[in-house]
């Protein structure tokens, strides 16, 4: 009983290297276009309350018994609250799943760093979307660059 327990609590091992499945720049539109500007090859974000940033969205991924990372560069200034990284994959018939990096939130003022969630799929789980998004608890500018969706096999 207790090894059946353990199992379900098992992070899955990867089968190979991550592979890109999407990158994105300042030429691709994000879903949300208030508080958020291009500016020199990053993005801008200035939000006065809480509020969620949709950056992008990618429909029929082709994707299954994987790990997908949504990755992406930050940096901040005068961030009040938290801000993090949230995935969304929608599975056809059984709904919207969501990772947060909440493990891994950024406040106050910060240099340039790298943040990513992961997201796992088990082998028929075949998400039709995924959303990235931009979670701001707070007010503060955010810059926001090298957003990028991997894509890492699992054993």
């Amino acid at each position: 009983m207790f090894e059946w327990f353990k199992s379900l609590l098992k992070v899955p091992q990867p089968d190979g290297p991550p592979q890109e499945l999407r990158s994105f720049t300042t030429s691709d539109p994000t879903l949300t276009q208030e508080s958020i500007a291009p500016e020199e090859g990053v993005w801008c974000v200035n939000v006065a309350d809480q509020q969620t940033i949709r950056l992008f969205e990618i429909a029929d991924p082709g994707v299954e018994k994987c790990m997908l990372t949504y990755r992406a560069q930050l940096k901040t200034r005068d961030v009040q609250g938290k801000a993090y990284l949230e995935m969304w994959c929608r599975l056809p018939g059984r709904g919207e799943f969501f990772s947060k990096g909440l493990r891994n939130t950024v406040k106050g003022t910060n240099e340039w760093a790298s943040y990513e969630i992961p997201f796992y799929l088990k082998q028929g789980q075949k998400p039709d979307m995924v959303k990235l998004n931009l979670v701001v608890e707070g007010s503060g500018t955010i810059w926001i660059k090298d957003v990028q969706l991997l894509q890492t096999p699992l054993k």
